[in-house]
């Protein structure tokens, strides 16, 4: 049997890694800043990550959601804390667009409509609902072409209004921060109507964090640089650090009932202790300082690089943007400079998604391997 082959892929085979860095199976270093799609956020082989998912198991690493599981009641309780989400409830599963699939379904259930507003470039997953929702007609199969659904501009409150008024709108989604669709975002004025005017209407609100949250924007969730709250909040890339989960944070005034939602996989032992690690170390290390810190240290070296013509996103979910398609600068990185980034639907924009725990020195490695290609 062959590989389904759907992904194409570098020449690079990676066999271990620490912190920020890989290295690959010719001994060969790496300087991680992509972090396989925002998915490291306390960095590699973290050593209380390895210990606690080692011990949790050599007890049980999984059993079903039909049986207690004191590790959810932890995981949830922490969050809530951390995050400052404590009138959230929450539904774990196994990755972003199980979550996305999950909050938009509690939305129809509990308006009892189905038609969903999404914004341009908008990415939320490849199943059934969430890759509806995303605006890539290429990865839509007919399928889910079924689905309703109203792309809008971003920014355009007076667009959003007139299809709300329409009364036949489930929800809302919006990124805290957009992606794969190119680091763009909504302004606070903005995301405050946006609450106002789901709120209004009796449309849900989703905040897809799955990216944009877990410190990666210097706030917990990318939505609180703009002071709302959002009906529904969905995690998953730097929530386990590479262990698959995801997560549905649902506000406390909606009422669960059973069969509701479910899932085999999700909340389970192993990543729920995966989960659980990431929480002690975002807080013990304070790495949302150190986003913080990090991030305005790169935006004032990146100012002394050649050709830039913007940066866009905030914290440590940043792109640079270029007025020449960056394939070739992602290659040289890769092989010459041995550095991985990442790219997105706008071709000239280079994704920088490194662990939270990066450092100052090693974004100096970055910032003279750009000049040094960039002059060449």
């Amino acid at each position: 049997m062959e590989l389904f082959k759907v992904y194409p892929l570098y020449n690079v085979t990676p066999v271990k890694a620490v912190g920020a860095y890989v290295w690959d199976e010719n001994n060969t270093k790496y300087l991680d800043l992509y972090g396989g799609h925002g998915v490291i956020s306390i960095g590699h082989a973290h050593p209380h990550y390895v210990k606690m998912l080692s011990n949790q198991l050599s007890k049980i690493g999984f059993y079903s959601n039909s049986i207690q599981n004191p590790l959810q009641v932890e995981l949830a309780h922490k969050l809530g804390e951390l995050s400052s989400c404590e009138n959230y409830n929450l539904f774990l599963c196994n990755s972003g667009a199980e979550a996305n699939e999950n909050a938009l379904k509690l939305a129809s259930f509990t308006t009892g409509k189905s038609r969903i507003i999404s914004f341009n470039n908008a990415f939320h997953g490849r199943t059934s609902a969430a890759v509806a929702v995303t605006d890539n007609y290429s990865i839509n199969a007919p399928i889910n072409l079924q689905q309703e659904v109203t792309f809008l501009p971003l920014n355009d409150i007076k667009l959003v209004t007139q299809e709300l008024q329409k009364d036949d709108v489930a929800a809302v989604i919006i990124e805290g921060i957009q992606g794969v669709g190119g680091l763009d975002e909504g302004t606070t004025e903005f995301f405050k109507n946006l609450e106002k005017v789901c709120n209004q209407n009796g449309v849900l609100l989703i905040l897809d964090e799955i990216q944009s949250g877990y410190g990666r924007s210097g706030q917990f969730f990318a939505f609180q640089h703009h002071n709302i709250q959002p009906d529904i909040i969905t995690t998953a890339k730097g929530m386990a650090n590479g262990f698959p989960i995801g997560g549905v944070l649902i506000s406390d005034k909606y009422k669960a009932k059973f069969g509701m939602l479910g899932t085999t996989f999700g909340g389970n032992h192993l990543a729920c202790s995966a989960a659980i690690s990431v929480l002690d170390i975002l807080e013990k290390e304070n790495l949302l300082t150190n986003v913080k810190e990090v991030s305005n240290y790169f935006l004032e070296a990146i100012k002394n690089v050649p050709k830039v013509k913007k940066v866009k996103g905030k914290g440590l979910m940043l792109g640079i943007e270029f007025d020449f398609e960056v394939r070739e600068l992602r290659e040289k990185l890769i092989f010459d400079k041995h550095i991985f980034t990442g790219g997105s639907n706008n071709k000239k924009l280079l994704r920088i998604l490194p662990p939270l725990s990066i450092t100052k020195t090693q974004i100096n490695q970055f910032i003279n391997a750009l000049k040094e290609l960039l002059n060449e």
